[in-house]
This record gives structure tokens, sequence and C-alpha cells, in this order.
């Protein structure tokens, strides 16, 4: 690595001198709001998964073949997931230019408003084609909310930070991903007990699945609270008026190189998600037989105890840097991941022995989303922090998005449900590609006056 000094960048970066007193409360708080706000984000994201999965039939013709159904499913998820880099860019620019705090407050109004309208929505009995067609359209609102929330919530967390504890606070924020799924599963599990699925007239598929979306809405609510009375503004310097916008200084200016890096890191951490918390539910029911009990159960179990290895793996990157723990990580999910997923679709394991499985895949699968909130938001200078995070973090959502048709293009060439399995490994490149192409970052100090992007990835790797 060179020793030559980092690379200046054109832009203002200085920061208001912070207090030392108080600032640890405000950390506190503003990290509490984060791990919260990203609980929330989660929680809203596996809805469609998790939730509306037994209660497919009531938004769907029963007529309707298992292709057709199976695409329309995804693109419920898919909505989302391609609504988030425009929400990013929306509010990333405000947060970057006037207030990340106010900024957040809207957002987290606009999905919480959004996810109560999904719950009141009439069936395919009642509206047909409708049904399905407004879930998927205010699933892409929804989309641009969440997008906007998690972009200005997790700087504003990160900010407040300090330097030693960005690995630490960065996995507790992103261990509420994992713990919603793990949440939602065990609410549904619940549910279904109670009132069970069996096909669109069942108590489940007219009224159940609505709880859950209700209590999204709620958890919105408590959030707006927490910003609105207990977060403050963090000491970190904004656009200056009649500069350039920040995303037009992101995609065209001198970081448009770090946020084509942090696209392939993403892609493969976005692809690597999709192929654990999206696609492994469906063949533990399909292709192994497990019922929609176990399978409730396994991916419960699985979360929690992959949400519990987020912060070790926070903590990890701090002592080691971010970028020799990417690295690493990516030989672990093509190895480990890749070899627990070969295991769990190719045999017929019992239930016990398919949940050891399912725990190594979420581990080393998942667990990239450890530093990745202290990662990102290093790696951009506080004048386009937000936008940067936000776009970096979202932009590579779409691409993977369309696993569906990927492996339905894979399974023409490879046998049973090998197609994630190799969707996988291509996960652990780009993760690879993408961190050997990033510099380290963990001694960025966010509100030094001196402070600069990080090193570009041609003086890294010299």
């Amino acid at each position: 690595m060179s020793d030559s000094p980092p690379v200046t960048d054109g832009l203002d970066h200085t920061a208001r001198p912070a207090g030392t007193d108080g600032d640890a409360a405000k950390a506190r708080t503003a990290v509490r709001a984060g791990v919260l706000a990203y609980f929330v984000d989660q929680f809203d994201i596996y809805l469609p998964i998790v939730v509306l999965a037994p209660a497919t039939a009531y938004f769907q013709s029963a007529s309707l073949d298992a292709g057709t159904s199976a695409i329309l499913t995804a693109l419920v998820f898919a909505s989302t997931l391609i609504a988030r880099p425009v929400g990013a860019a929306i509010f990333g620019h405000f947060a970057d230019t006037t207030s990340r705090k106010r900024t957040t407050l809207i957002a987290v109004a606009g999905f919480g408003v959004t996810t109560l309208l999904i719950a009141c929505l009439p069936g395919y009995s009642t509206i047909g084609l409708w049904s399905v067609g407004l879930l998927i359209a205010l699933r892409f609102v929804d989309g641009i909310f969440l997008g906007g929330e998690y972009t200005t919530a997790v700087p504003l967390a990160m900010e407040w930070s300090p330097k030693r504890r960005r690995g630490l606070n960065g996995g507790l924020i992103t261990c509420t991903s994992p713990g919603a799924y793990a949440v939602i599963a065990t609410v549904t599990l619940l549910l279904l007990e109670v009132i069970p699925s069996a096909g669109p007239d069942s108590a489940y598929s007219q009224w159940g699945w609505r709880i859950p979306f209700v209590v999204g809405a709620l958890l919105a609510v408590v959030l707006y609270r927490q910003y609105s009375r207990e977060v403050e503004e963090p000491p970190t310097e904004r656009t200056a008026e009649g500069a350039r916008s920040p995303l037009a200084e992101l995609v065209t200016g001198p970081h448009r190189r770090a946020l084509a890096q942090v696209f392939v890191l993403m892609s493969g951490v976005w692809l690597a998600n999709n192929m654990t918390s999206a696609v492994m539910p469906g063949l533990l029911k399909s292709d192994l037989g497990f019922s929609s009990t176990q399978v409730s159960i396994a991916m419960a179990v699985t979360m929690a105890i992959t949400a519990a290895s987020f912060p070790l793996f926070g903590v990890l990157s701090q002592r080691i840097g971010r970028r020799r723990f990417y690295l690493g990580f990516a030989v672990a999910m093509i190895v480990i991941g890749g070899g627990a997923y070969a295991a769990l679709v190719t045999t017929r394991p019992t239930f016990g022995l398919a949940l050891v499985l399912t725990t190594l895949i979420g581990i080393f699968t998942l667990g990239t989303f450890g530093p990745i909130a202290a990662y990102l938001t290093e790696r951009f200078p506080s004048t386009i922090r937000a936008s940067g995070y936000g776009v970096g973090y979202s932009l590579a959502l779409i691409i993977p998005a369309f696993y569906a048709f990927y492996l339905s293009g894979l399974s023409a060439v490879l046998p049973g449900a090998l197609g994630a399995v190799a969707l996988l490994v291509v996960a652990g490149v780009l993760v690879g590609v993408g961190g050997l192409l990033g510099p380290e970052t963990r001694d960025v100090d966010m509100r030094d006056a001196e402070h600069r992007t990080a090193t570009p990835a041609a003086e890294v790797l010299r």
C-alpha cells in the first residue's frame, strides 16, 4: 500500500467543531434511532416475502399457472427494491443540502402511510387484476420512501459515532435486518397456527396477513416520534449554496469511481442476500418438502443467529480493516456459504441438518452487512455522504432484484436448484472484486476539517 497522502477532491469537507460532553449521549441516541430505523425498514421490506407467501391466492386468479404466479410474486418484492435507488437519490439530495433529520421524518411518514394503505387492499375476487397491480404499485411507492429513510438515518447515526465504535455501531444497526426477518417469520408462524391459510377464502388470506402490515405502519409512528423528539442534527457540513447538486457531484464528479466500486461490492451483497432471504425459503418448501411451519421455524432461527453475527463482523472489520474483511469474506461466502447451499439443495437432509445448513448459509452470505453501514458512510465526504451512501447502497439492488429470471434461465443448464448456488458464487466474486478495488476506510474522521475521501484503488494496489 502506498504511503503517499490522500488525493484531494476539491470539495469543502470542513466540519463544525464537535463538543465532547454530551456528544456521547447524542451519539447513543442517534445510534438507537438508527437501529430502530433500519429494523423498521427491513421489517417492511420482508413483509411480502414472508407474510404474503401464504396469502398469494388472495391477490391472484386461481387459474394462473405456477410460472406466472411466481413471477408476479417476485415482482411484488422487486418493485420495492427497484424503487429504493429513486428514493435514495431524491431524499439523499435534501439530506445533503438541508437536514438529515427533517428528511428522515418525511420519509418515515411516507412509508408509514403507504404500508397502511397496503393493509387495506381488496383481493382478486373483488377487483380482479387491479388487486395485484395495486399491490405492486404501492410497494413501488413504499420503496421510494424506504430508500429515503435509510439514506438519511444511517449517515446521521454514523456521523455521531466515535471512530473506534463505527464498526460495532454499524453492525448493531444492520443486524436488525435478519432480526426483522426472524420477527416476521415468528409472527407469521403464530398467525398460521391460529388462523391457517387454506385458499383465498381462509381467514389468513382474508385478513390475517393484514396484521403485520398494520404493525409496520405503527412502527413508523414510533420511529417518527423518536426522530422528532430525541435525535439532533449531526455537526457535519452540507453542500454549500450554489454548489452542484450532491447527485451530480456523485455521478459525474471525482467520486464517480468510488460509486462504481461500491456498486460492484453491493451488487454481490444484494445478490447473496436474495439467494438466502428470498430464494431459500421457497426451496425448503418446494424442493425439500418441508412444511410451511418448518420453513418459518428454520428461517426464524437462521436469521436470529445471523443477526447476532453482524456486530461481531463489524468489530472484526474495525480490527483488521474493512477492505481486508471483504476480501476474506468473499472467499468464505463462496466456500462455506456456497458449499452449505449446495449440500442443502443436492441432498435430502433431515430438518435438524437442514437447520444447521441454513444457519451456515445465513451467516456466510448475509454477514457482508455487518460493516456495511460504516464502510459506505466512510467512503464519501459529508457534503455528499447521504447521496453516496443511499445511491451506492440502493442502485446495486436493481440487477439482483431480477433473480427469478436468472434462476429461470439457469434451470435450462443446471440440474435442480443449483442455479442459486451458481448465483451465490457470482455474488462472492463481486464482493471480492469490489473489496479489492476499494480503499481502507476505517480511519476516516468524518468530522475532521482535513477529512478527505479515501485513497483511490489505484493507490491502494500499488
